[in-house]
């Protein structure tokens, strides 16, 4: 997979979680009594659909995404894995990741996981501190978190976890301890997301501000040095990696690679005789299986795109990356040159301020720029 031939992804989504965490606005419902066996069959229905639409392709990423996908039987996983396999080509060395939480539960079907053939998993620890696990809803402690995640190294080549900053009354020096605290337990790969406080969420509801921009931006500066010491620079805005480490289904996102994804909610974007969809799955969890068992897929949208659409997705997930906008592939995807794109006048304010840079053969925002990415796009695509 490069930066010309990003790859083909495969996105499963698993609307169920134990509990549902007050900050949380993806498609996920807390639900217990659930048919395996039918969401099995129904998942593999949808893949075999879109799968008639791009056989030929080699899968290089499966990801399963949530809700909370490692609660799912291993035996569902396995099956999934090997309807993939039965449908595309796969990659030899295939990135197949599972979200987990690190609950004692969970903890213990890692291993059965790790059998059914997951390689990655990602940890959803969300913070070190015990306060802050609380006051985010979430259902284990910080020695929970630790012990998941010495058990996901000891099992999986390639693992990675979340941690949310920024929270309301943090400081900056409580942040920098507790990413002390993370280094020393991270392997190749760690997710770092300032808190959001979402429409429609409990966190809302309730009237929560977020944290001031002033210390929100000291803290992405500290983030940035402290990770970039210790070997693991940012590869995206939120996301750090050892090189070689990255996650290798989101660069395929992120660079403007094809994806499918099966699952209530899920979203898909797809080249089909060199035009671009849109696809995007019924969110109910109950509509979506009665439909996909009726009709062997539960598409709500699938929505034609035109370039100027495509082209403008591309830059606002391509300048997320360090790397930014290989120019030779944006070119061989959209069939025209990027700069057409760019409100001209912003550009040059953009790089003559330090935010945008473009060196010829790629255009990327700054460290500065990525910390101000929604107005360095809002500038560029006006």
């Amino acid at each position: 997979m490069s930066r010309q031939s990003p790859g083909f992804g495969v996105y499963i989504h698993w609307p169920f979680c134990q509990t549902i965490c007050p900050y949380c606005d993806f498609n996920v419902h807390a639900q217990t009594d659930i048919d395996e066996a039918a969401w099995r069959q129904a998942l593999l229905s949808e893949l075999a659909h879109y799968a008639l639409e791009t056989s030929g392709r080699t899968v290089t990423s499966l990801y399963f995404g949530g809700g909370t996908p490692s609660l799912m039987a291993p035996e569902t996983i396995a099956a999934l894995i090997d309807g993939v396999a039965a449908l595309w080509k796969v990659a030899p060395d295939i990135e197949i990741t599972v979200e987990t939480n690190p609950t004692s539960t969970e903890r213990a079907r890692l291993g059965d996981m790790r059998s059914a053939g997951v390689n990655r998993v990602s940890v959803g620890v969300q913070s070190l501190d015990d306060g802050a696990l609380e006051f985010l809803g979430r259902d284990h402690s910080a020695a929970d978190a630790l012990k998941s995640l010495e058990r996901a190294q000891t099992l999986f080549p390639r693992t990675t976890f979340d941690l949310i900053y920024a929270l309301p009354g943090q400081s900056l020096q409580q942040w920098q301890r507790e990413l002390k605290t993370a280094l020393g337990s991270a392997g190749g790969h760690i997710s770092l997301y300032q808190l959001t406080i979402e429409p429609g969420t409990p966190f809302y509801r309730k009237g929560l501000k977020p944290i001031d921009e002033d210390t929100a931006a000291d803290m992405f500066e500290a983030t940035q040095d402290t990770l970039n010491n210790a070997g693991l620079p940012a590869y995206e805005v939120s996301n750090h990696a050892r090189p070689g480490d990255e996650s290798r289904h989101n660069l395929t996102c992120w660079r403007g690679g094809d994806y499918l994804g099966a699952g209530p909610g899920a979203h898909g974007r797809l080249t089909l005789q060199g035009k671009f969809f849109g696809t995007h799955q019924i969110h109910n969890p109950v509509r979506w299986l009665t439909l996909t068992q009726k009709n062997g897929h539960a598409t709500a949208k699938r929505r034609l795109l035109g370039v100027d659409d495509r082209a403008r997705e591309l830059i606002m997930m391509g300048l997320r990356l360090v790397e930014g906008i290989d120019k030779t592939r944006f070119e061989s995807i959209i069939g025209l040159p990027i700069e057409p794109f760019f409100d001209q006048a912003a550009r040059q304010r953009l790089i003559d301020g330090g935010l945008l840079i473009d060196d010829g053969s790629r255009v990327f925002a700054s460290t500065d720029g990525r910390q101000r990415l929604n107005g360095v796009l809002g500038a560029l695509l006006s």
